[in-house]
């Protein structure tokens, strides 16, 4: 009985290994490398701002073009929207992100970003977009030439105004899963700023935090500044709102649950002996669960128009929402999936968990309505480099730095590799 169990064992073993998909490795890819370099380079030395990505969009069209996608430019803004058909099976989504910043470089690169807007603004990919993007042609090439290997819909999301949190909504809003295959699964990688080249990053769940940008506006009544008591100060007011938001964070929150309030900006007055009649908050929200963003919303009005009233205000101040995006929840059975298969092709010591992030992503809104979705982070550090910083705490330069240039070769091949790899893994034959 126990031979024939072990026997049953065995063949179960053996068929587990015949369904799992082979494992990619970087070398599969090496024929794309010398011209995706010449495109990242390409990339990198014109950055355009969030909202006018044009010439960036007509690139990715004419890299994809002759692969035989189905190629859509125009959705939502300067979107692209590419679809290779190959048989029956699932609809894979993969996000690339396509805008760059207001920075001015000061990487030392030779081939640095020198440009800048009719305005003087300068322009950076100080956030890793432009090697998202090459990964992404190098992976829409290597999906096009392997046909064999997969069946199902692949849809290729260029996305612009990432930074903005503008650009996913838009390209849903002008009929993304309408006019195009609605997909079974999104995918989305992004390089990471605090992680050694080679590895690869996951976080089940809750992974990037919901945001929201408020701006406050405090009316009070003017007058001269050595005579306060004609006038209703709107800076006093305003500067108890901001010791009041703190207390939605340290006294009506369970702290389980995290929050960040962060008053970023404040303009109000032009003269040091005058009180104005009204004052500006700028405000930063981060929270992940729904129920928990309400409430602190709702908290921040509610503090705000209860000091305004305390001080006797004209009016109660005027509250706006004016940028937002939702949380990036990773899936988590499709996060075990993919973690599974990156660790074949990978190896186990590099692909790890991660805590999640107070920062913020546009992505999650493609996973909505049932779609799971998981977006990985790809190490973008040289080893050694961070190997060195870890030993004497230096600090190395973070995303949106000027600073900030991935290890080239090494993150272009870990995201190229990874991105395969999730998708064979769930389109493989």
């Amino acid at each position: 009985m126990a031979s024939r169990t072990l026997l049953l064992f065995l063949m179960l073993v053996d068929l587990a290994a015949l369904c799992a998909t082979p494992p990619v490795s970087s070398g599969d890819f090496d024929a794309l490398y010398p011209t995706l370099e010449k495109f990242y380079v390409d990339l990198h030395q014109s950055p355009e701002l969030s909202l006018h990505e044009q010439k960036t969009a007509e690139k990715l069209v004419a890299q994809l073009k002759p692969l035989g996608y189905e190629v859509t430019s125009g959705v939502g803004g300067y979107g692209v929207v590419a679809v290779l058909r190959n048989g029956a099976g699932p609809n894979v989504l993969l996000r690339t992100d396509t805008d760059a910043l207001p920075v001015e470089e000061r990487t030392g690169l030779p081939f640095a970003s020198k440009v800048r807007t009719p305005e003087g603004t300068p322009v950076m990919h100080a956030c890793g977009h432009d090697l998202h993007m090459t990964a992404w042609i190098g992976t829409a090439k290597w999906m096009a030439s392997h046909k064999q290997q997969w069946s199902g819909t692949l849809i290729m999301i260029g996305q612009p105004a990432e930074e903005v949190v503008k650009g996913a909504k838009a390209m849903l809003a002008d009929g993304l899963y309408t006019r195009f295959p609605k997909p079974n699964f999104a995918l989305a990688i992004h390089d990471a700023a605090d992680l050694p080249s080679g590895q690869v990053g996951y976080t089940p769940g809750y992974a990037l935090a919901n945001s929201d940008s408020i701006d406050i506006t405090v009316f009070g009544k003017g007058g001269h500044g050595a005579q306060p008591q004609t006038t209703i100060d709107p800076i006093v007011i305003a500067s108890r709102i901001v010791e009041g938001l703190q207390t939605l964070v340290s006294r009506q929150n369970n702290p389980m649950d995290p929050i960040v309030v962060t008053v970023g900006q404040i303009h109000g007055g032009t003269k040091n002996n005058i009180i104005p009649d009204q004052v500006m908050l700028g405000l930063s929200v981060r929270t992940y669960r729904k129920e928990v963003r309400e409430r602190v919303l709702q908290g921040i009005e509610r503090v705000a128009k209860a000091e305004a009233e305390l001080a006797g205000a004209p009016r109660s101040p005027e509250v706006k929402l004016t940028e937002t995006t939702i949380a990036v929840y990773n899936d988590p059975k499709l996060t075990e999936r993919l973690v599974a298969s990156l660790r074949r092709s990978l190896g186990d010591s590099n692909v790890i968990e991660i805590p999640p992030k107070m920062v913020s992503e546009d992505f999650s809104y493609y996973a909505q309505d049932g779609i799971p979705g998981a977006m990985f982070n790809v190490g973008a550090v040289n080893p050694q480099k961070f190997a060195e910083a870890q030993r004497s705490g230096t600090q190395l330069p973070s995303l949106h730095s000027a600073l900030f240039a991935p290890d080239f070769q090494a993150t272009l091949k870990a995201a190229i590799q990874t991105e395969v790899t999730e998708l064979l893994e769930l389109m493989g034959k």
